[in-house]
């Protein structure tokens, strides 16, 4: 934990080397593991069918150049967690943001 001048907090997690869960989030992950989904609130993410992220991993083009890029690595772990091919799934989100702006650029 760090403070600079304007007794701002900065805290930094590591998450190879997360913090232990409490018993009381054991007991509210395993509460919520055992609700039929139809029981599960999900207001603060509803379900967004026609969102173009959703659309970007069934959508993957065929023509592709090879490149360096270089990204958050963070951003990356999360694709590589999504299994095969999440090059080609980091493609496909970029290709959906690019189609979504280009209404925007005319």
């Amino acid at each position: 934990m760090s403070k600079n001048a304007s007794n701002t907090v900065k805290l930094t997690l590591d998450p190879k080397n997360l913090p232990p869960l409490t018993a009381q989030q054991c007991a509210e992950l395993e509460a919520v593991a055992a609700m039929p989904d139809e029981q599960i609130d999900y207001s603060d993410a509803p379900y967004l069918p026609n969102a173009v992220w959703m659309k970007a991993a069934t959508e993957l083009p065929h023509t592709k150049k090879q490149i360096t890029l270089r990204i958050d690595a963070e951003v990356l772990e999360f694709f590589k967690h999504t299994g095969k091919r999440y090059q080609s799934r980091m493609n496909a989100v970029l290709r959906s943001y690019v189609e979504a702006h280009k209404a925007h650029t005319k």
